[in-house]
């Protein structure tokens, strides 16, 4: 991980700090919040994320460590669906970053425009070599409303 005075930039993928990744590039604006998960297929180990305030279920399970006081029972945050996630297919194959050859890799959160940027290129099982770009943000000012642009070149 590298930085500058606004962002956290991410140079090369590596698989071991996937999960880690996704927590430090996530995005939120205090309705919803989002792990800075891939947009397209990851059949390696993930953790989607997708928060709406406000939306949750009290559950009820008293653990070993309950104790008189404890309130009955606990808010747990629900998993909702995620709006970014796209199924590409290219010449009749998925494009999946746990499958491909990345030959570049760069990600970063610009903290300051609240943007999450990713740049990288792979080459896919079948030989074809792609660019893809991605850009999204969570807005504050309109605060149900959430951007995805997403380039694939060859």
């Amino acid at each position: 991980m590298e930085h500058s005075e606004w962002s956290i930039i991410e140079s090369g993928f590596k698989k071991e700090n996937h999960m880690s990744s996704e927590s430090i590039f996530s995005l939120g604006n205090g309705i919803f919040g989002q792990r800075g998960n891939f947009e397209e297929d990851y059949s390696g180990y993930k953790l989607d994320g997708n928060y709406v305030g406000g939306i949750f279920f009290p559950d009820k399970t008293k653990v070993g460590w309950w104790k008189v006081g404890y309130p009955n029972y606990f808010a747990k945050t629900v998993n909702c669906p995620s709006w970014i996630r796209l199924s590409i297919k290219l010449d009749g194959e998925l494009l999946d970053l746990n499958k491909v050859k990345i030959n570049s890799y760069r990600k970063e959160l610009n903290m300051k425009h609240g943007v999450l940027r990713r740049t990288f290129e792979c080459e896919l099982i079948n030989g074809k070599k792609i660019k893809v770009e991605s850009e999204r943000f969570i807005s504050l000012k309109i605060q149900e409303v959430g951007m995805l642009r997403y380039t694939i070149t060859s």
